[in-house]
């Protein structure tokens, strides 16, 4: 991966390939992230399922496998979701306390009502940190209005926009990745706009570098690796992603309504492969039952009623590989697309 592709994100992080890895609960780790580190790309992990003593456990694996660092910042990223931190502050503030001690190099805000307010905690909290070792605020946006507010009072370093394709929670409204990239860039034109990075449905290098002549930075991807070894997903759940089409998927706060998660701000729902939770749900099957159902096939690796999380790009994996060969084939795929590309100029 000699080729550096030349972008705002890869020269604000010092990365080679404008490629970063979704901050998933629940799927996944420090060691995804690292290794996508590694490779040349960002990695970041969500911390919303651990417990402070599992998170420090994270954190350091995450710093002992990069023994060259010294004191330098962490070179990965940790996921909050505003509105856990709203809601339960007591349990939430603390990890992001550990986190900020920890000098990751960003922080990822998503979902949140009052998501400013914690962009300006991390910014309090590490005001007195040594040149170079305060943290990067990266914020997940599904609207203009979002990023333009992210991007103009909130100073955020990074805009992750993320499109209706994508796998997980999202704005059941939101356009698509493609059509929300070029709205916000013609928000924010210019050189001072933070980089804009995209999200949902993306898997290869070809389609990356089209969203980078289009004006993006880079690309965060979520399901790609979430068929991974370093992934936390278990075995069951990526079998039937590997044999997976995007017709498959379906956004539903159904998901949600199983698993006993219902506080998502308005107009936030979950992509995901369409089982016999959403037949449940729609057919009127009440939520203490599904939740009943929900918990014996989670016991029993049961994927006709688990929750999968699948963006649309599913179509086109069916393959687990190490997150370090993603990203060296993303990288590679990128970099013969925009040479390619280049033909078409006469």
């Amino acid at each position: 991966m000699a080729t550096t592709v030349k972008t705002k994100l890869t020269e604000l992080l010092g990365i080679r390939a404008p490629v970063v890895s979704a901050a998933m609960v629940y799927a996944s780790s420090a060691k995804l992230a690292v290794e996508v580190t590694r490779a040349g790309g960002f990695g970041t992990f969500g911390v919303a399922g651990f417990t402070q003593e599992k998170l420090r456990e994270e954190l350091t694996f995450a710093r002992t496998s990069l023994p060259t660092l010294g004191d330098e910042l962490l070179p990965i990223g940790c996921g909050f979701l505003g509105w856990m931190l709203d809601l339960k502050e007591d349990e939430f503030r603390p990890l992001l306390d550990i986190v900020l001690e920890s000098g990751v190099r960003a922080l990822w805000l998503s979902f949140g009502n009052n998501l400013g307010r914690w962009v300006q905690y991390i910014r309090d909290s590490t005001a007195n940190a040594p040149g170079g070792r305060r943290p990067l605020v990266f914020v997940q946006v599904t609207t203009v209005e979002e990023a333009v507010c992210a991007a103009n009072e909130w100073k955020v370093d990074v805009i992750i926009a993320q499109g209706n394709e994508s796998g997980g929670h999202g704005r059941s409204s939101a356009p698509s990745t493609m059509v929300l990239l070029s709205e916000i860039l013609a928000s924010l034109p210019g050189d001072d706009a933070p980089p804009i990075l995209v999200a949902g449905g993306i898997t290869n290098g070809t389609q990356i570098a089209a969203y980078l002549t289009a004006g993006a930075s880079g690309a965060v991807l979520g399901t790609r690796f979430v068929l991974t070894p370093e992934s936390t997903y278990s075995v069951a759940q990526k079998n039937v992603l590997k044999g997976a089409k995007s017709s498959q998927t379906v956004r539903s706060l159904a998901f949600d309504q199983a698993r006993g998660t219902n506080n998502w701000p308005e107009g936030i729902d979950g992509r995901g492969i369409r089982n016999e939770i959403v037949k449940d749900v729609e057919s009127g099957v009440d939520e203490k039952t599904t939740q009943e159902k929900y918990r014996a096939a989670v016991q029993a690796q049961d994927t006709n009623y688990m929750v999968i999380w699948s963006g649309q790009g599913i179509s086109l994996i069916n393959d687990i590989k190490p997150a370090r060969e993603v990203v060296e084939e993303l990288h590679e795929g990128i970099v013969r697309a925009l040479r390619r590309a280049q033909h078409l100029l006469a």
